[in-house]
C-alpha cells in the first residue's frame, strides 16, 4: 500500500523547535521530490519547502526561510523538516507529498498530515 504518514506535530510554546518527519512504505521516497506544505483554519494551503530527489536542491518558502531545514534520509525512506524559532503563525496542519523527480512535478502522493501549535 502506497502512503505518506506524516509524524512530529505538537504543541510547542513561540521559539521552540519540532522535528516533522514524512515517512513512506509502499514505495522508495528517495525517488521523488519532496515537499511540505501547510494550513491553517481559513486560509489556503502554503506551500513551505521542497527537496529534489535528483541533486538534493532544496527550496524555501520567504515565510520559513532561515528558519525551516528539509532533508531525506534515503535509508529511512524518510524526510524531515526542522523547524526552529517557531511563531503562533507558524500553527497549522503540516502536509507532505511527494512528485515526479524535482519540486516542478505535479505531487502524487499526500500525507494525512500532522498538527503543529505554536502558543504559550
Amino acid at each position: 500500500q502506497v502512503q505518506l504518514v506524516e509524524s512530529g506535530g505538537g504543541w510547542v510554546q513561540p521559539g521552540g523547535s519540532l522535528r516533522l518527519s514524512c515517512a513512506a512504505s509502499g514505495f522508495t521516497l528517495g525517488n521523488y521530490a519532496v515537499g511540505w506544505f501547510r494550513q491553517a483554519p481559513g486560509k489556503e494551503r502554503e506551500g513551505l519547502s521542497c527537496i529534489n530527489s535528483n541533486d538534493g536542491k532544496t527550496y524555501y518558502s520567504d515565510s520559513v526561510k532561515g528558519r525551516f531545514t528539509i532533508s531525506r534520509d534515503n535509508a529511512k525512506n524518510t524526510v524531515y523538516l526542522q523547524m526552529n524559532s517557531l511563531k503562533p503563525e507558524d500553527t497549522a496542519v503540516y502536509y507532505c507529498a511527494a512528485g515526479g523527480i524535482t519540486c516542478y512535478y505535479e505531487y502524487e502522493y499526500w500525507g494525512q498530515g500532522t498538527q503543529v501549535t505554536v502558543s504559550s
